[in-house]
C-alpha cells in the first residue's frame, strides 16, 4: 500500500474506456467498476478522478469509432476494457486485433499512457478461435510496451455468486473482487506514469 505522502499534487484523470463491464450494466453508479476503483485508489492515497467511458454493447469496432470524441474529456491515462462483446458475438479475432491495435496506436500518438485489460474467449467457440483471440491482448501489450492486466474477469467469470442472473455481468460483489484483484497493478501503473 502506498503512503498518503505518495498522493498526487493534482488529481490524475484516469479514463476507463470499455463496454458494459465499465458502464455498470445492472448496477447503480456507486457499485459500478469506475466508482469502486476510484474509492479504493483514494483509500491508498491517490488523488485520482476515474472517468466512466463505458458504453453497454460496445465492440472494439464501436469503441474505435468513438475514441476521438471520448478523448475530449482530456484524460491523463486510460484503461481499455474492450473485446468481450466481440467474443460473445463470435467476431473474427483479426477484426478485434485490428481495432485494438488502432486504438492503442492512436493513444500512443497522443502520448496517453494505457493499461490494457485482457479478455479470454469461451472454450465453446473452439480451440482455434480461443487461441487466436486469447493471444491478442498480451501480444498488443508487448508491441506497445504498455501496462497489462491479463484477464479483467479473473476469479469472477462463471462464478455464480459474483455475477448477475445473466451469468455474464458482475454484480456489486463481483466488481469488488475485480477491483481488489487488480488494485496493485492499477496503483503501479499510476505511479509509473506520474
Amino acid at each position: 500500500m502506498l503512503p498518503v505522502s505518495a498522493a498526487y499534487a493534482d488529481a490524475v484523470r484516469l479514463m476507463i474506456f470499455g463496454d458494459s463491464l465499465v458502464a455498470g450494466y445492472g448496477l447503480d453508479r456507486v457499485t459500478a467498476f469506475p466508482r469502486q476503483l476510484e474509492s479504493r485508489l483514494k483509500a491508498r492515497g491517490f488523488d485520482v478522478e476515474v472517468l466512466n467511458a463505458g458504453v453497454s454493447g460496445d465492440t472494439t469496432s464501436s469503441g474505435r469509432s468513438r475514441l476521438d470524441w471520448t478523448l475530449a474529456e482530456m484524460p491523463d491515462a486510460m484503461m481499455i476494457v474492450l473485446g468481450g462483446n466481440d467474443m460473445l458475438r463470435g467476431i473474427d479475432p483479426s477484426v478485434t486485433r485490428r481495432n485494438l491495435d488502432k486504438i492503442l496506436g492512436s493513444l500512443k500518438d497522443k502520448n496517453i499512457p494505457v493499461m490494457l485489460c485482457g479478455m479470454l474467449a469461451s472454450p465453446n467457440l473452439g480451440a482455434d478461435y480461443q487461441a487466436e483471440f486469447d493471444s491478442i491482448y498480451p501480444e498488443l501489450a508487448a508491441k506497445y510496451g504498455i501496462a497489462f492486466y491479463p484477464f479483467f474477469l479473473e476469479g469472477v467469470a462463471l462464478v455464480p455468486k459474483f455475477n448477475q442472473p445473466d451469468g455474464i455481468h458482475p454484480n456489486a460483489l463481483g466488481v469488488r473482487k475485480i477491483v481488489v484483484s487488480m488494485i496493485d497493478d492499477v496503483g503501479k501503473f499510476l505511479t509509473e506514469i506520474k
